[in-house]
């Protein structure tokens, strides 16, 4: 299978640059062939926008390759200014380690770490070797293979310079030691390419070039494509947030949401992009007469199912379809609802309003939205549309669910994809 990976790449869309690919197709077919990517560890959490490179992982194992992780916990101390225009918030150690944590639960989502597989993944972190170094040594041997000329010309560089945007000395330094992480993993791993994000090309070759200026050994890289939807904005970024990984950021029936509500253009690129669904499989549903909301939902389910779990997909579907189609909501639906909030039934005899509950269920994201919404007729109330901007909530909207235990809701739809409910406390 592994002789194929350059060509199921390929085939995919993922690759925006390679470095000589005729010797990658060779570095594939040769043998198990060990491979990276780094991740910085300024969040607890990644967002979509991480998810191609991981596919790119998952699927460099399942072709019999090795994959690297290599968190950047010494990288991070320093902040990479590649796609930003300020200098990164400088994190405590501590806040990095906790970060570390965190981020190993989305990786384990992707690839295995199972010692008795031959190709097992590797989480290795570049604050191990990066703390030892002492600065003159390193400056000897490192920096003096390095260009200020070339080094200012890096688009990390060249865009803040350009825009006359601070660029620290700190951050002008990235470059140089995630360059030194390539060589220390194909030292310590063998490890021969580099995958990354477009934005990463330039430290990429930087690694390579150091690798044969220090080493005397080629290496090679390889990007993802930036991508971006239909409408031209940046994957991973919405107007409510970024659609975090991580369940402790991002709920997973928001998170199914998301690629439910994908554009019909980007359907099949993004199956290709971000499922485990094979290429035939894909093709077949692309000349199939399936409608293109029901192909939404196989990509909402296949890619809920990577990123959590296969239980939390099929539940993320239930409730959508419970909520959305059927209109007939039950106590297990309420009680699984994970967009919801309870109010006293106080507190519905004093002033409670629409456009607050709207930003409590987090289906706005502020007063002046809700009220837009509202009045543009897009927020029910049950099935009743709302077009009053002041509309109250008020207890006889309620409708009681289960007379054992009094269990009273409403439910406010806001379009035809969103929602939320609302249960009544006595």
């Amino acid at each position: 299978m592994k002789n194929n990976f350059f060509d199921f790449l390929e085939s995919r869309g993922f690759i925006h640059q390679s470095t000589d690919k005729e010797s990658i197709k060779k570095l594939f077919k040769d043998d198990v062939c060990t491979g990276y990517i780094g991740f910085d560890c300024t969040s607890d959490s990644l967002h979509v926008g991480s998810l191609l490179p991981l596919m790119i992982l998952r699927n460099f194992q399942k072709f019999g390759h090795k994959p690297i992780i290599l968190l950047g916990g010494g990288t991070t101390l320093i902040g990479d200014p590649s796609g930003k225009d300020e200098t990164r918030k400088i994190l405590t150690k501590e806040e990095i380690d906790n970060n570390k944590k965190k981020l190993r639960i989305i990786f384990e989502k992707f690839v295995s770490f199972d010692k008795n597989q031959f190709n097992c993944a590797e989480i290795v972190d570049n604050y191990d070797w990066l703390m030892q170094l002492k600065l003159i040594p390193f400056l000897r041997e490192v920096g003096s293979k390095f260009s200020v000329n070339k080094m200012i010309n890096l688009e990390s560089s060249k865009i803040r310079l350009e825009r006359e945007q601070h660029l620290s000395f700190l951050e002008f330094n990235y470059s140089v030691l995630q360059a030194y992480d390539f060589v220390e993993l194909f030292k310590k791993f063998r490890c021969k390419i580099q995958f990354g994000g477009s934005d990463q090309w330039g430290n990429i070759i930087s690694g390579i070039e150091l690798a044969k200026k220090m080493i005397d050994t080629t290496l090679f890289g390889l990007t993802t494509p930036l991508i971006t939807t239909s409408a031209g904005q940046k994957m991973g970024k919405t107007a409510n947030g970024a659609i975090w990984l991580s369940r402790d950021k991002l709920k997973v029936t928001d998170f199914w949401q998301f690629w439910r509500n994908t554009s019909d253009s980007d359907v099949f690129q993004f199956l290709n992009y971000f499922t485990d669904l094979n290429s035939k499989d894909i093709n077949e549903l692309k000349n199939s007469d399936k409608d293109i909301n029901e192909l939404k939902i196989i990509l909402a389910n296949e890619v809920t199912k990577i990123c959590h779990s296969e239980k939390d997909s099929k539940n993320a579907e239930k409730e959508a379809n419970i909520l959305l189609t059927e209109g007939n909501v039950g106590l297990s639906t309420i009680e699984n609802c994970e967009k919801k909030i309870s109010i006293d039934e106080k507190t519905i005899t004093k002033s409670y309003y629409l456009k607050e509950a709207l930003m409590k269920l987090q289906l706005s994201s502020s007063n002046s939205e809700s009220k837009r919404l509202i009045s543009q007729g897009a927020v029910k109330l049950n099935e009743k549309v709302i077009t009053n901007k002041e509309e109250l909530i008020r207890a006889d909207t309620f409708k009681l669910v289960s007379k054992e235990n009094n269990k009273k809701f409403l439910i406010i739809y806001v379009g035809k994809k969103k929602y939320g409910i609302i249960e009544l406390v006595s």
